[in-house]
């Protein structure tokens, strides 16, 4: 894997670059849709690719564990063979996953013992067997096995879950080093900075993944409860250190407002459910506004679903989209989703060629303005 960056943005941290993988050449910024059990939510992956222009997806270790098993995806010959999907994906350690399960989970050294949510049935996980089941997978970036602590933890709390973290960071390492990639492409570790909401921990972390010289970096455990500027202030502590020449990924973030906003402080790549659940139940990202498409405001309104969309499911009125929510239909949210995947794609890649013009500041003051505004 390679990554090369092009070009920053004076007064800003906004970073343009190009990633290349076996399976493809990404160009940052980046959002990835998230594929939790190997598919985005109720999109086809021909559209995924021609008409969102996703670049890469995400799929998730915990949930591809549990179902349909390591075995089946090995047999299929890994992820990509199984779902259909030639691109690159990354998949995350399922740590965040294991961690959400509170009472059904237990933690120690060793790892994290759980429950699976599917029939209850107990499973652990290591950093070494996590190393393992993400070989097995075959994504072209996997991520390291962390744990990621509440957003309201105390520091005693946070500084001792991230010296757990760094510990187990180093036998994720070592188990990768000494294991080989299956389908005969590379793939690359990626540490995750933990630090919960605490300056000096985050840069503690930051000194510490710098020590593995990986192929990139990412920022955990924000976007889970803190306050938005307290996230903002992690994420410019985290990249103020971290290597110029590296891809970072802030998971799981977020909203088109936090894109943006965490772009401008040097993040490259980003992942989040919200454009698809948040489709689901019939909220519409646009670049003129949020729409709530189940407001009976939109009940005989025949004009496109977006006007400035770059998806062809935007040809759909308003008023017939509103019919398919309100009415349960599976349709309903199959548009929606991609609508807003193809959102989200569109202003990863504007905001890219702003970078490259010298006009990103003031196109994301104005974007920033209309994408708070509840049409």
């Amino acid at each position: 894997m390679n990554f090369e960056l092009l070009t920053t943005t004076e007064n800003s941290r906004a970073r343009a670059g190009v990633l290349s993988t076996d399976h493809g050449v990404i160009e940052t910024p980046i959002f990835m849709p998230v594929g939790t059990a190997g598919s985005v939510k109720g999109i086809h992956t021909r559209d995924i690719k021609e008409d969102i222009k996703a670049q890469i997806i995400l799929g998730n270790t915990y949930h591809l564990y549990l179902r349909p098993g390591i075995d089946i995806i090995e047999k299929a010959g890994g992820l990509h063979k199984f779902n259909g999907w030639d691109g690159p994906i990354l998949t995350d350690s399922g740590g965040f996953q294991v961690f959400s399960l509170g009472d059904i989970r237990k933690l120690s050294e060793e790892g994290a013992k759980f429950q699976s949510h599917i029939d209850g049935s107990y499973h652990m996980f290591t950093p070494e067997n996590v190393m393992d089941i993400q070989r097995t997978i075959g994504a072209d970036i996997i991520m390291a096995f962390d744990e990621c602590a509440p957003g309201d933890a105390d520091y005693t709390y946070a500084k001792k879950s991230l010296e757990l973290t760094q510990r187990w960071l180093e036998r994720c390492f070592i188990q990768f080093n000494k294991t080989q990639a299956k389908y005969g492409y590379e793939q690359s570790l990626f540490p995750i900075v933990q630090g919960n909401t605490y300056a000096d921990l985050r840069k503690l972390a930051v000194a510490h993944v710098k020590n593995f010289d990986a192929n990139g970096y990412a920022i955990g455990g924000l976007s889970v409860g803190e306050s938005e500027e307290v996230m903002y202030e992690m994420t410019e502590v985290a990249t103020a250190d971290l290597p110029e020449n590296k891809p970072r990924y802030l998971m799981g973030v977020g909203t088109p407002v936090n894109i943006l906003e965490s772009i401008d402080r040097g993040i490259d790549m980003f992942d989040c459910v919200m454009p698809t659940r948040n489709g689901r139940n019939g909220m519409l990202f646009t670049s003129e506004g949020v729409i709530n498409i189940r407001n009976k405001k939109w009940e005989n309104d025949h004009s496109p679903i977006d006007e400035n969309g770059t998806s062809f499911v935007d040809q759909y009125s308003k008023a017939y989209l509103r019919h398919l929510v309100i009415s349960n239909e599976m349709l309903g949210a199959q548009i929606a989703s991609q609508h807003n995947l193809a959102f989200y794609l569109w202003l990863v890649k504007t905001a890219r060629e702003k970078i490259l013009n010298g006009e990103f500041l003031g196109w994301k003051k104005e974007m920033v303005v209309k994408l708070k505004q509840r049409l």
